[in-house]
């Protein structure tokens, strides 16, 4: 199906332009979120009619987005979450609990605009991609860990996925020859 898209869409193309998509993601995305007209000639002419408007709300949505992308440039979120003692996660922090973490700091994201191919299964410091508008993204910064102290030590770039690193044990300390004096067993044969 042909379609006339009434806003900039990744990886499909720009305002203004009419592409060929399949008839499953016109009807059920692009139509009814009024991203698109279906492309005729009555629809191509309310476009061409429409587009100084149409133009002028996407700059200030674009606007909006780019006001809320520099608030959150270089922000970091830190994340508690339990975690075994190799850093690996009993749950995930997935892309819901990213917009609920950045709504409790006081900005409004939808899920959708979270970009997290895989949910984070570990505890350590991760780039997250945050799409507030087609054209402005933003990466923000998941410090997860076991506790607040820990997301703190991680953030000076210590690494918490070891357990000498969680319980302060020396593994050198942890070397079989500090235990075992070979000296004592000839000591011990000889009497």
């Amino acid at each position: 199906m042909d379609v006339i898209l009434l806003e900039r869409i990744a990886k499909l193309g720009q305002m203004g332009e009419t592409v060929k998509v399949r008839d499953g993601y016109a009807r059920n995305y692009l139509l009814p979120l009024g991203k698109a007209l279906r492309a005729n000639e009555a629809n191509k002419k309310r476009f061409e009619a429409e587009r100084t408007v149409l133009e002028a709300r996407n700059l200030e949505r674009k606007s909006e987005a780019q006001a809320v992308a520099e608030k959150l440039d270089g922000k970091s979120f830190i994340v508690v979450r339990a975690a075994g003692e190799t850093g690996q996660m009993y749950g995930s922090v997935a892309a819901r609990d990213v917009a609920e973490i950045l709504a409790a700091e006081g900005f409004n994201v939808a899920r959708n605009q979270v970009e997290l191919n895989h949910p984070i299964k570990a505890i350590g410091i991760h780039k997250v991609t945050i799409h507030l508008h087609a054209e402005v993204e933003i990466a923000v910064e998941l410090n997860v860990a076991r506790s607040a102290e820990e997301a703190e030590r991680q953030s000076k770039g210590e690494d918490l996925t070891s357990v000498d690193a969680i319980y302060g044990v020396d593994e050198d300390a942890l070397k079989p020859e500090n235990f075992f004096d070979p000296d004592a067993l000839d000591e011990e044969e000889d009497a």
